[in-house]
């Protein structure tokens, strides 16, 4: 365990380390903890993180508590990161660059904004209040678990495997308008096109299409 001059005590952050069982941390002169390891914060009944944290070598997981705010979160975890089941509106504070597998299910986000836009592996968005897809990382193309979103029925019209790369052309065609009330149509089938995917009849029921 490596100390540097803190604007906390010493005590309090290894209190909570203790209480957590993180080990191998490094406290920085900001009050930031970079762990050598795994952050295991999940089940506690937490609203708010106890700590802020700089960077994770491996997996952080926060999930099955009643989180509304990941502020404190590292900025960057080498593992998976888990917030699933929590009470979060907003991604905001998440780490930008995430090893692994995302997971952010069961939720009640509204937007992928601040979503990490380096991403490892899988991203699940399951189970949340999402209308469009603005903020997704960009280049992503390993599995995307979506189902339980107002998006869903755009995305269960495409029938392939590169939800990445439909998720991409959804947002750079500008498809999903007017905060996630209205669908372009025109731009929707030329995904397709692209894609070379054959047209669906598409009939949705949570937009307006033009």
């Amino acid at each position: 365990m490596k100390y540097i001059k803190l604007y906390e005590s010493f005590e309090d952050i290894d209190s909570i380390c203790k209480k957590y069982s993180i080990e191998n941390y490094t406290i920085n002169s900001d009050g930031t903890v970079d762990v050598d390891g795994n952050v295991y914060l999940s089940d506690s009944r937490l609203i708010k993180l106890p700590l802020k944290f700089g960077n994770v070598t491996g997996d952080f997981n926060c999930n099955n508590n009643q989180l509304i705010s990941l502020e404190g979160c590292p900025q960057s975890v080498s593992g998976y990161f888990y917030c699933y089941s929590n009470e979060l509106i907003t991604l905001e504070w998440c780490p930008q660059s995430v090893g692994s597998d995302f997971h952010c299910g069961n939720n009640k986000l509204t937007t992928l904004e601040f979503c990490p836009q380096i991403l490892g592996g899988d991203f699940s968005f399951a189970n949340n209040k999402l209308k469009d897809l603005y903020g997704f990382p960009e280049y992503f193309y390993n599995e995307v678990y979506y189902r339980g979103n107002t998006v869903s029925e755009i995305l269960d019209l495409f029938e392939t495997n590169r939800l990445g790369k439909v998720i991409d052309l959804l947002n750079e065609y500008g498809v999903i308008q007017q905060d996630g009330k209205v669908v372009i149509l025109d731009r929707l089938e030329e995904i397709f096109y692209t894609l070379n995917l054959e047209v669906p009849k598409i009939n949705l029921n949570n937009y307006e299409v033009y």
